[in-house]
């Protein structure tokens, strides 16, 4: 085969050839920097956003790398106007820095006087600004040092932050790899290692590293390097008392001094976590709780599973800008489009591992992801035929022809442990009464969840069927299948937790799957193309397979 697997066009489009024997090696060289639009079988479809190189930037690759990367897999000349464009959006970043002078607090400096005469001059920064110091120079209102990174960003002029950062109250904070209660020892791996070191050498940023790679060790490091009280942020209380559970075995700290802040409790103590839920929850209009960001002299604060911040979160981060702030995900992909605000608030992305590079080195399991469509009877698709717009996903995703192709793949994996996620609640219940398995959904109490949790993890129950809240940051090691039934419509993000949920290593080296069960011919296939970009992007194909062949009488055993 001639020429690379890569073409560039003019308009910031990337077509991969997936068949080509460079493709692999090419999707590695452009991952940093390129986002998958579309992945059809044979050519996925990259663009290149500013967003996407400020990203790359930030994380320490330079223009010059990028352009090499183009022209060395391209099949044909890159348009040399494209070049210019990647180069100049690149050195954009950084020709405004934030700082602090000795004489004159917080600043914006610019290392291009014409810039910062330009951005003085718009509305967007009306409020921000004090007194021009010299020509390169004007005071910025401590206040607004996230505000103003914000602005910059839409501006098209991101800043670097160098302005520093405060200590915040100290704490011993150390990790216990020698081993603590009885446990072995263990340390912590190279790539955890190094995501830690690129944040802290940042000060303040996104580590983004897959399902079941270990982010909450990540974490632990950060906060060791920080030995400071530190406020970590969760998606729910099972969460956070996962995350306890790990920094009380992994870490110097005792279970005195890690408080729960959420529903049920509301303990503050030196390092302190708590919901989001909870710190977003209003009485008379008012957030209640946002005071908890102002309750001590936090060090650090860390965000786990950032792609779901909630809005109210990012206003009140934009006063933080003082801590350090770690953000730690799977994927910068958020469906609200407010990938920017992490840059600017959180900060932008200082470490990617992708998944396929982790896989490889056996810290997670490898994936089969096959899409199994149904068709469905003539009454389902004249009730989807006739339905309102609006009312046609959840018809089709929830068509009641998928539960006996659910009940085969659980019976095709007699000897593993099953999740079969939903996002609808009277589908689930369907799916329970018909596979006679538990369910967890969000009304089910915590201590009911961690119960049925436990008894998953023991092997006690084989199958259990979850609802979003298998999204988040669960421990379930044992899990080696998932089968998704639907979805939040396209969600990219979502696609990769559930998929993130069967990752972890298994001891006997076997092979996870995940099995996603759509309506064919309907807009629920539309959404399921839509949610595997992203999984796409890291390496990841499915095979499409007819139901028939999941419920056929001569089906192949899977090992």
């Amino acid at each position: 085969m001639s020429g690379g697997p890569l073409i560039v066009q003019s308009d910031k489009t990337l077509l991969l050839e997936i068949d080509h024997p460079d493709a692999q090696a090419c999707r590695m060289a452009i991952a940093p920097f390129a986002e998958l639009e579309r992945s059809p079988e044979h050519v996925h479809t990259y663009r290149l956003t500013p967003l996407g190189l400020w990203n790359a930037r930030a994380a320490g690759h330079d223009a010059e790398g990028v352009v090499d990367s183009l022209l060395k897999y391209s099949r044909y000349p890159v348009p040399h106007a494209l070049l210019v464009d990647v180069a100049e959006t690149m050195d954009r970043y950084g020709r405004l820095q934030l700082a602090n002078d000795p004489a004159n607090g917080l600043v914006l400096r610019a290392l291009d006087r014409l810039v910062l005469i330009e951005v003085a001059k718009s509305k967007k920064l009306a409020g921000m600004l004090g007194n021009k110091i010299d020509d390169d120079t004007i005071q910025v209102h401590p206040s607004e040092r996230g505000r103003l990174k914000q602005a910059l960003l839409k501006l098209g002029w991101p800043a670097e932050d160098l302005a520093g950062y405060v200590d915040g109250e100290a704490h011993p904070i150390e990790l216990a790899e020698a081993g603590k209660d009885g446990r072995k020892p263990w340390t912590l791996r190279s790539y955890q290692r190094e995501a830690v070191e690129a944040f802290w050498a940042g000060g303040s940023g996104v580590v983004v590293l897959p399902c079941g790679a270990g982010k909450t060790l990540v974490g632990a490091a950060a906060m060791a390097e920080a030995k400071a009280t530190t406020l970590i942020l969760v998606t729910n209380t099972v969460a956070g008392r996962q995350w306890k559970r790990e920094l009380i075995a992994r870490t110097s700290l005792t279970e005195e001094e890690i408080g729960e802040y959420s529903g049920e409790r509301k303990e503050i103590r030196p390092v302190t976590i708590a919901t989001y839920q909870v710190l977003t929850s209003r009485r008379g209009g008012a957030f209640t709780h946002l005071d908890l960001f102002g309750a001590r002299d936090w060090g650090l604060v860390v965000y786990d599973e950032v792609h779901l911040l909630p809005a109210p979160i990012f206003r009140f981060t934009a006063d933080l800008q003082a801590r350090r702030r770690l953000g730690l995900t799977a994927t910068l992909v958020r469906e609200d489009g407010r990938e920017g605000d992490v840059f600017s608030l959180i900060g932008p992305k200082r470490y990617d591992a992708p998944w396929k590079d982790i896989e490889s080195q056996g810290w997670i399991a490898p994936a089969e992801c096959t899409e199994v469509r149904v068709t469905l009877t003539d009454a389902e698709r004249m009730s989807y035929a006739t339905a309102e717009a609006e009312e046609r996903y959840r018809m089709a995703a929830t068509a009641r022809t998928k539960l006996p192709v659910v009940k085969a793949l659980v019976d095709r994996h007699p000897d593993d442990q099953v999740l079969v996620i939903g996002a609808y609640i009277d589908q689930l219940h369907q799916l329970g009464e018909y596979l006679d398995a538990p369910i967890i959904q969000g009304s089910t109490t915590n201590k009911e969840r961690e119960r049925l949790f436990d008894a998953f993890r023991s092997g006690e129950i084989r199958t259990l069927v979850i609802s979003k809240v298998g999204n988040f940051s669960i421990d379930l090691p044992e899990a080696a299948v998932a089968i998704q039934v639907s979805g939040t419509f396209g969600s990219r993000q979502e696609e990769a937790q559930r998929l993130g949920r069967v990752l972890r290593p298994k001891a006997d080296g076997r092979q996870a799957h995940f099995y996603t069960v759509v309506s064919r011919d309907t807009i629920d296939t539309e959404y399921a193309a839509h949610r595997q970009r992203f999984l796409a992007e890291q390496g990841y194909a499915y095979t499409i397979v007819d139901a028939d062949d999941v419920l056929g009488p001569k089906l192949p055993t899977v090992d």
